[in-house]
């Protein structure tokens, strides 16, 4: 088949690799164009444009940062729908609003073009692998056109509901993660000032009901006090400010999401925005610091 794929980020670049090494016809194209030169190396196509890298394809994926670069690229100047073909299938990975996703959706539908919501979850780690959970919104034709591509980077492909599910779904784990990630900083905090072993804490806590990817993942980042990415803060946070819409939208207050926003703000504003997520560790550091006169 083939593929057109826009957007080689960590996520977006081995989700092309594993769709070339499945044997499909793939067409690059990045806003940063030297992002392409790997795959190309590997037989990928490469494309100037959005809409040259829609000519011909059956299928266009899309992982960009978000709504407005999703928009940009699929219904701006030289955008995608300016060389998708009636009947093409277009499966967006990125993390957008779950109500911008349905209006696309809408959109594309009036020229014969399907989209499916996919946004991923399970870090660069799962996306090297191809081991990534995967999202789904959309019709269920369109999904069942959508599962076999899915499958070349996903390990668990669950199909939620229509257009926009994908990305409701997203925003709940995103929700959730966030939580997770301050509170493991704040424990390991706690667990650096009462002096305990952190290597034995870690294997115990592992073994526990503390037990989650975030912790055999990223506590190592937290203990050495270095974040290599991952998963960018400054992305993270955008993500929260999806949720937070949508929850308003709802009528629902998510006061530990808005907690987490507010020390993600922090960390952007002083230049740690770039770092992966679990970069948090630094706010309880920080408090930790200004109680006992200690520069961090």
């Amino acid at each position: 088949m083939r593929i057109g794929v826009i957007g080689l980020g960590t996520m977006g670049a081995p989700m092309a690799r594993h769709l070339l090494e499945a044997g499909h016809e793939v067409v690059v194209h990045n806003r940063t164009r030297d992002r392409e030169l790997a795959l190309a190396e590997r037989g990928a196509e490469r494309a100037a444009s959005p809409a040259l890298a829609a000519v011909g394809a059956e299928a266009l994926l899309t992982c960009v940062s978000d709504t407005p670069d999703l928009e940009q690229i699929l219904f701006g100047p030289g955008g995608a729908v300016e060389g998708l073909q009636a009947g093409a299938l277009v499966i967006d990975c990125s993390t957008v609003s779950p109500t911008a996703t349905a209006d696309f959706a809408a959109r594309l539908a009036g020229r014969d073009v399907e989209l499916v919501d996919a946004p991923v979850s399970g870090g660069s780690e799962g996306a090297e692998r191809g081991t990534l959970t995967v999202f789904v919104g959309g019709s269920d034709e369109a999904f069942e056109r959508a599962r076999p591509l899915l499958a070349t980077f996903g390990g668990r492909i669950t199909h939620l509901g229509p257009s926009g599910a994908g990305q409701a779904a997203k925003a709940v784990n995103q929700v959730i993660i966030a939580g997770t990630y301050a509170a493991l900083g704040e424990g390991i905090a706690l667990a650096e000032a009462a002096g305990l072993p952190l290597d034995r804490l870690l294997e115990a806590l592992e073994a526990g009901a503390a037990g989650s990817w975030v912790l055999a993942n990223r506590a190592g980042n937290m203990v050495s006090d270095t974040y290599p990415l991952g998963f960018k803060v400054a992305l993270h946070r955008k993500d929260l400010g999806i949720a937070l819409d949508e929850a308003a939208r709802a009528g629902l207050e998510l006061a530990v999401s808005a907690l987490v926003a507010a020390e993600e703000d922090e960390l952007v504003a002083s230049g740690h925005g770039d770092e992966d997520v679990s970069a948090l560790a630094r706010i309880p550091r920080r408090w930790a610091s200004v109680e006992t006169g200690e520069a961090r």
